[in-house]
C-alpha cells in the first residue's frame, strides 16, 4: 500500500524525517529527493552544512537529551530511524526518549527501524523467515529488542504503521570500512570450513531501497529481513573477496586459535550463524535487489 499521509500537510510533498542520518540515511536521502521533504535529526551544529548541502532541513537535538526532541512533534508524516542505541545497557533510552516526542502530535503516520539480524542470536546455521522468536546472546543485541518492543508498541498504541528492518552485514565499495578488502590486506584469519558459520549481507544502495520501499509499502507493525540471496560461510566470503580483488586467501585457524587471536567483539560475530529467509522483501515491499548476492555487489 503507498504511502497516503491521514492529515493534510502544509507541503506538496509527504515529510520524513531521518533520525541517524549517516551513510546509509544519506543514501536514502539521495533516493527521495523530489519527492519528499526531508528532516534530519543531527546532534553536531558541525553537521549541519554538510546536510543542507544534501538538500536536508537539519534540525540539531540530542536522543540523549529528550529537552532537545521537543520540537520534533508534528514536523513529519514519517519517520526513519536509523539511529543506534547506546553503547551499554540492555535497553534503549534513545529510542524511547524519541518516541515520547513523537507522541505529542498525531502527524507521523509510519515509522521504519533499522534494527540488527542479532536479535536471533545463535540459530545453528538454520535458514528461517520473521516469524522466528528473538534470543539475544549480547547487550548489544538486547537493546535492539529493547527498541523493536518499543516501536512496535508505539505502533499499536498510537494507530501507526511500523516496519522494523532486520538487517545484517552492510557492505559496499564506497562506504566507509564496508568493503573486505581492508581486513584482507592485514591479513586477518578466518574460521576452518568445520568451524564456521553461515552470515548475511545486505548492499548498502539496495538497504536503501529497502528504506523507501518500507517507507511506502511497509506493513503495520511488521518485521521485514533486509538481507541479500547470499547463503555463503563467512570464511567463503572472505575467499571469494580476495578473489575478485586479487589478494591472497585469508589463512584458516580453528575455533581455539580464533580465541586466542581474535578481539572479543570480533569472536561474538563468529559464535552466531543463521540464514535470513527474504521473502517478505522481495514480495510484500516488492524490491527487486540491485545486488542478489555478494558476488553482484563485490564486482559493481
Amino acid at each position: 500500500m503507498p504511502f497516503r499521509p491521514d492529515l493534510p500537510t502544509r507541503f506538496k510533498h509527504p515529510t520524513v524525517l531521518v533520525v541517524g542520518c549517516g551513510d546509509v540515511g544519506q543514501r536514502v536521502v539521495r533516493l527521495l529527493q523530489g519527492r519528499w521533504r526531508v528532516l534530519a535529526l543531527t546532534s553536531s551544529q558541525a553537521r549541519v552544512p554538510a546536510l543542507r548541502a544534501l538538500g536536508v532541513c537539519p534540525l540539531v537535538g540530542n536522543l540523549d537529551d529528550a529537552v532537545t526532541l521537543g520540537r520534533l512533534a508534528g514536523l513529519a508524516d514519517a519517520v526513519l530511524h536509523l539511529a543506534p542505541p547506546p553503547g551499554e545497557g540492555a535497553d534503549d533510552p534513545r529510542t524511547a526518549a524519541l518516541l515520547q516526542a513523537l507522541a505529542r502530535s498525531t502527524r507521523v503516520r509510519r515509522i521504519v527501524y533499522g534494527s540488527t539480524s542479532g536479535v536471533y542470536g545463535d540459530a545453528g546455521g538454520a535458514r528461517f523467515d520473521e516469524t522466528r522468536a528473538t534470543a539475544p546472546a549480547s547487550d548489544r543485541a538486547r537493546r535492539r529488542v529493547d527498541a523493536e518492543t518499543r516501536l512496535r508498541w508505539h505502533g499499536r498504541r498510537f494507530g501507526v504503521a511500523v516496519t522494523i528492518l532486520r538487517i545484517p552485514g552492510i557492505y559496499a565499495g564506497d562506504r566507509p570500512g564496508g568493503h573486505p578488502r581492508e581486513r584482507l590486506a592485514r591479513g586477518t584469519p578466518v574460521l576452518r570450513a568445520e568451524d564456521d558459520v553461515y552470515t548475511n549481507h545486505i548492499h548498502a544502495d539496495d538497504l536503501a531501497r529497502a528504506c523507501v520501499a518500507a517507507l511506502h509499502r511497509g506493513l503495520p507493525q511488521r518485521i521485514v529481513h533486509a538481507s541479500d540471496d547470499t547463503e555463503l560461510k563467512m570464511g567463503d566470503y572472505f575467499d571469494l573477496a580476495a578473489d575478485l580483488c586479487g589478494l591472497p586467501r585469508p589463512p584458516r585457524i580453528t575455533r581455539d586459535e580464533a580465541r586466542q587471536q581474535l578481539p572479543a567483539m570480533q569472536m561474538s560475530f563468529l559464535s552466531e550463524s543463521r540464514r535470513l529467509g527474504n521473502r517478505r522483501l522481495r514480495e510484500e515491499l516488492r524490491l527487486k535487489l540491485r545486488y542478489p548476492t555478494v558476488r553482484d555487489g563485490l564486482l559493481a
